[in-house]
């Protein structure tokens, strides 16, 4: 095995683990990495296989903490939105989805650094427009779970009820966008599927590792 091939195996359990507590991050983790060698466009697509493996089993380990309120009105939003996402991914070029994803992660880290992201709390229409917005980053370039997690603190869920509902939505974002990543770029994803794989058992491996560590985790 290469040392790249050990990096993505590394990054998907680190990025399984993660998700598993807080409800996102595989995307956020494992897109940067597969970038290093696909480009991110193809990166993108790639990594929406491990993030619907990850995100499957998520779900049925937690799904009877889901809130169906949440889900049915914020989640579909969020669906539709990562359809159009999902669209205007086939009409990006690269090099534009390696900016958007690069400024989202300086601006998630920037928010983290001054406390911003702790304090945030979407209520009312804007956290339907935070739905809208979380899901078109998904589908555009995979990286939605901090925005969609900001919404969600609007609500007010408990721990479990939130994880689990974040949960249910990034699995319909992926339901939703995913038919459009491999209407135009299955043979690119295709090519590079050992390396798929290697990501997809990483991040199976942290989810089964990270649903542990979540019953460690205070409210």
């Amino acid at each position: 095995m290469t040392a790249y091939e050990i990096l993505v195996g590394l990054a998907g359990l680190a990025a399984g683990a993660l998700a598993s507590v807080v409800g996102f991050g595989i995307g956020s983790l494992l897109t940067p990495v597969l970038a290093m060698s696909a480009g991110t466009k193809t990166a993108v697509a790639a990594v929406s296989i491990p993030h619907l493996v990850g995100t499957a089993i998520r779900f049925f380990q937690i799904r009877g903490h889901i809130d169906w309120r949440v889900f049915m009105t914020f989640g579909l939003m969020s669906a539709g939105g990562g359809l159009l996402g999902a669209l205007l991914h086939t009409r990006a070029g690269g090099d534009a989805l390696a900016v958007v994803f690069g400024v989202l992660l300086i601006l998630v880290s920037i928010s983290e650094f001054t406390g911003f992201s702790r304090r945030i709390r979407f209520e009312g229409p804007p956290a339907w427009i935070a739905g809208v917005v979380s899901g078109v980053l998904g589908g555009l370039v995979g990286n939605q779970g901090g925005i969609r997690s900001g919404a969600l603190m609007g609500f007010h869920l408990k721990r479990d009820a939130f994880v689990a509902t974040a949960t249910a939505i990034g699995l319909i974002v992926d339901a939703a966008r995913m038919p459009v990543y491999f209407a135009t770029d299955r043979d690119a994803v295709t090519a590079m599927w050992p390396i798929v794989a290697i990501a997809t058992a990483g991040v199976v491996a942290g989810t089964l590792a990270g649903r542990r560590l979540l019953s460690r985790v205070p409210e």
